[in-house]
């Protein structure tokens, strides 16, 4: 795999980042991860202006001369994925320096990247997810995409022993989002989802979503909901990168739909696809 670091593309194995990082000893940093459908980008202008909006918020700043887009295409073309589906992953930390709480505001800041394949889960985007509540327990400014992610790593863990694939995180008894993707229901037709918040991460998948369910004339409702009315919600599913518009067929173990993947669900993964597969064919 050909990677990429601090203006250089070279083989993983050649990848030497120092001990001193403080994206290795404090989590100072931020990254994201952009799809691409045969080679091409999912909505990155959307993940670049959020990625410059994390580095601001950790007073810092993008590094001079670096074009995330052409760094993360000539990532694909150099693992020749070109006419694959995957991710690319970027990540910024604030560089090297003697570990101390504080920070000198000259440092040059560590910036890796690299692609992998991840074809599309079709069959899971039909049956759909299990799913499990955990305590939130991340820190208070979950809207920026933080390399610290402890906290979502435990979530997400304690959902893999319970036989699940993606834990619902609870603040008291108000769910925020999951572990690796935000989350919505529907009751009488109507979505809900988190409202945008410094509680959670700005999804991308769920901006589309609040574009399609406008375009469609489904009913959006951006409020908090509790666990409770999780539970009792018609429809539950799933927004991200990764995951695109996943189902939600059980959580707790209790069904939800039947099992099944509801009708507003269906239409939003629809819609989706759609989208999709405008970005395929596109030139």
């Amino acid at each position: 795999m050909t990677v990429y670091l601090n203006h250089q593309f070279l083989p993983k194995s050649e990848a030497r980042i120092s001990p001193d990082d403080r994206g290795f000893l404090f989590g100072d940093g931020v990254y994201e991860v952009v799809r691409f459908y045969h080679g091409r980008f999912f909505e990155a202008a959307a993940h670049w202006q959020r990625f410059d909006r994390s580095l601001a918020e950790l007073r810092m700043s993008r590094p001079a001369a670096l074009d995330y887009e052409k760094v993360c295409h000539e990532l694909i073309v150099r693992n020749g994925m070109e006419t694959k589906d995957g991710y690319v992953y970027l990540q910024i930390t604030r560089g090297a320096a003697p570990r101390n709480h504080s920070y000198a505001g000259d440092l040059e800041a560590t910036v890796y990247g690299y692609a992998t394949e991840l074809p599309r889960n079709v069959e899971k985007l039909k049956q759909g997810f299990r799913v499990v509540f955990h305590p939130d327990l991340r820190w208070a400014r979950c809207d920026i995409k933080s390399v610290a992610l402890l906290a979502n790593v435990l979530a997400a863990q304690h959902a893999r022993e319970q036989g699940a694939e993606e834990a619902i995180l609870l603040r008291g008894e108000q769910v925020t989002e999951a572990s690796r993707s935000n989350v919505a229901i529907v009751k009488d037709g109507v979505v809900r989802t988190h409202p945008l918040t410094e509680g959670i991460l700005n999804g991308i998948t769920r901006q589309v979503v609040v574009k399609l369910c406008t375009q469609l004339g489904i009913p959006l409702q951006e409020e908090s909901f509790t666990r409770a009315e999780m539970l009792a919600a018609d429809e539950v599913f799933l927004m991200g990168t990764t995951v695109e518009v996943m189902p939600v067929v059980e959580v707790e173990g209790q069904k939800v739909a039947q099992g099944q993947a509801g009708p507003v669900t269906r239409r939003l993964q629809t819609a989706f696809e759609e989208c999709v597969n405008v970005c395929r064919q596109r030139a």
